[in-house]
């Protein structure tokens, strides 16, 4: 089971940014005598500016994970309801409440920002080497920082270097090449780097993985654009769907790529549920709406087994749990549909 615990933003540490030169040539000045003045010199290509800053919880400069017509970003709020909707709804239990499977640390998912100069190192990947990626292209490795090692807070659980048990997902985004660097069951041995599975994303793409293929998540989807992010909910509506996870499913469907289970009248992995329009949400402070709105316009994606109806977030110190529990457990699985399967 990927069962996530799961987002405290701790900046870590900062590391001197490398700079693009100033590629504007000089103006030659005239000559003060007769001689011929000196051809001007053809100036150089810059060197684009190449960021080195590791910060958790990055806000990423606000940028949309993935383009606006990807599965993440689509609004379903218009999406046809599939016929076996109420079977699906009572299969999971029509009473069951949400619950947010975030807060500050050790709960939720850490993510991490790092700089395209942040060294790849190399991953040896225990369980499903086969369907894992080594890097992104021929760049192989993936840009861990070295503080994951030795502090809390990088890795799914918080323990420094991951520990042995538990989901243990590890998110890196490199901010300047725009890639999304997945592994699940990360740990450093205190000789390498190890994983049980892992995937790299182009984030300015809407490539999906190989068919039959799994990701750090069961599903094959990437985890990061399904979390709930604090900077994001007190923003405005969350501009994406939301991870969850369900006991028991049955397959897969568009757009996940790999199953995790077999339970006759389950979900799918990549099925979608969507908060009805017709819930009254004005009562919950406006961060907390924020979130439920986006369950009425992008909807829920299933994404892994573990807890029913558990909503997948970023591990944040800002998060208030006195206020996001009861909000989520006034919310039951009956207060959903589910959207047609495979719709898109």
């Amino acid at each position: 089971m990927r069962d996530s615990l799961v987002f405290a933003t701790v900046v870590a540490a900062l590391i001197a940014a490398a700079c693009s030169h100033d590629a504007s040539p000089t103006t030659p000045t005239a000559p003060t005598s007769s001689a011929p003045a000196p051809s001007p010199t053809t100036p150089s290509t810059p060197t684009p500016t190449i960021s080195a800053a590791v910060t958790l919880g990055d806000d990423l400069s606000g940028r949309r994970l993935f383009p606006d017509d990807n599965w993440w970003n689509q609004d379903i709020s218009a999406a046809p309801v599939d016929a076996q909707s109420d079977a699906f709804i009572n299969f999971i239990g029509r009473t069951r409440t949400l619950h947010p499977d975030f807060g500050p640390s050790p709960y939720g998912i850490p993510y991490v920002g790092v700089g395209g100069a942040e060294p790849r190192v190399p991953i040896a990947f225990i369980d499903y080497g086969d369907e894992s990626d080594a890097g992104a292209g021929s760049d192989r490795g993936y840009p861990i920082p070295d503080a994951a090692k030795t502090q809390p807070n990088f890795i799914e659980g918080a323990r420094p270097g991951g520990g042995s048990d538990g989901d243990r997902n590890l998110l890196v985004v490199d901010r300047d090449r725009w890639l999304l660097y997945e592994l699940f069951a990360a740990r450093w041995t205190g000789q390498r780097w190890e994983a049980g599975s892992g995937a790299v994303f182009d984030l300015l793409t809407n490539a999906r993985r190989t068919e039959g293929w799994t990701s750090a998540d069961a599903a094959g989807l990437a985890i990061l654009p399904g979390l709930v992010r604090y900077d994001e909910a007190v923003r405005a509506i969350v501009r994406h769907a939301l991870r969850v996870t369900v006991s028991r499913s049955n397959n897969y469907v568009w757009p996940a790529s790999h199953r995790a289970g077999t339970a006759a009248g389950a979900l799918p992995m990549g099925a979608r549920l969507r908060l009805k329009s017709s819930k009254d949400l004005s009562r919950y402070p406006a961060y907390i709406q924020n979130i439920f709105r986006a369950m009425q316009t992008y909807g829920l994606i299933v994404a892994d087994n573990g807890s029913d109806m558990y909503i997948s977030g970023a591990m944040d110190s800002r998060w208030n749990n006195d206020e996001l529990n009861p909000a989520f457990r006034a919310l039951t699985t009956g207060d959903f549909e589910v959207v047609r399967l495979g719709w898109r």
